[in-house]
């Protein structure tokens, strides 16, 4: 076995196949949905920013699984959601899949967020699907008394299907933006963003930590306008991903290091390692 092959059976053995139960699968928008899954042991095991590859039984001419970040997990009642848009088939498949029907996860996969440690004050933009693998980090947060400022940005007010639960976390209400106006501010949330910066730094009290996830376009311009702040800050990329535990290499993302794979070494990257 050569040195990749070995590295991908270690990832592999770190990583846990879960039989899981649809619990409940609800229609937000016309192509957004939330999945609720029993799987006890993994949402034990979760991290915020990590993803699972799910399995798509009925798809039997398509053997490769799909990879799904977690938006939100209950402990006690050993469930996971999923905020999922249906994009191909095997997400318009799922939009099928009633309580009670049975399928498969391989995780947990990947690195988590990594806000520093003595942070007192963070900043989390989500963009579109984006907004949900920032909302496990969103929660710890707030539970270590961080001070934890959201921005949501979305085509349309439907498609802001975080904001409740963003909001319903603590008294602070996140900053939205849409491209229609029909919620927030109209236009990009990149303007909440610069607003948000301003103002922290006016007050004396800026942003320890930035975490990003959306389209790349919106990372890329956050980033741009992190550069000079001296801000850790963090982005989860999104890439094709077929085997999702290292051994295909099609979700490369390249970086002032080299070469790495979103699904083993990411999604969770510091900005600055990334080449934009």
């Amino acid at each position: 076995m050569d040195a990749a092959s070995a590295e991908c059976a270690e990832r592999r053995a770190g990583m846990k196949d879960h039989p899981s139960i649809v619990m409940g699968n609800k229609r937000k928008t016309d192509s957004l949905w939330v999945m609720t899954l029993r799987v006890p042991e993994l949402a034990r095991a979760i991290r915020p920013g990590q993803f699972v590859h799910m399995e798509m039984p009925t798809l039997q001419s398509n053997i490769l699984r799909r990879p799904f970040s977690i938006y939100d997990v209950d402990e006690d009642a050993g469930t996971v959601d999923i905020l999922y848009q249906v994009v191909g088939t095997g997400t318009a498949d799922m939009t099928k899949w009633e309580p009670g029907y049975l399928t498969n996860m391989i995780g947990p996969i990947g690195s988590e967020w990594t806000p520093p440690a003595d942070a007192k004050r963070a900043l989390l933009v989500g963009g579109g699907v984006g907004a949900a693998p920032l909302f496990l980090l969103y929660k710890e947060l707030v539970s270590r008394g961080v001070e934890a400022d959201v921005i949501l940005g979305a085509v349309t007010k439907e498609a802001l299907v975080c904001h409740e639960r963003y909001a319903s976390v603590c008294a602070c209400e996140p900053r939205c933006s849409t491209d229609d106006g029909t919620f927030g501010r109209q236009g990009f949330c990149t303007v909440l963003v610069e607003e948000a910066l301003d103002e922290a730094a006016a007050a004396g009290t800026p942003y320890d930590y930035v975490a990003v996830c959306g389209p790349e376009p919106l990372m890329r311009a956050v980033v741009g306008q992190m550069e000079g702040r001296g801000t850790p800050t963090q982005v989860s990329l999104e890439k094709r991903m077929a085997c999702g535990i290292g051994a295909c290499l099609s979700c490369v993302v390249d970086t002032h290091a080299g070469k790495r794979r979103a699904c083993v070494d990411g999604p969770i990257f510091d900005a600055e390692e990334v080449i934009w």
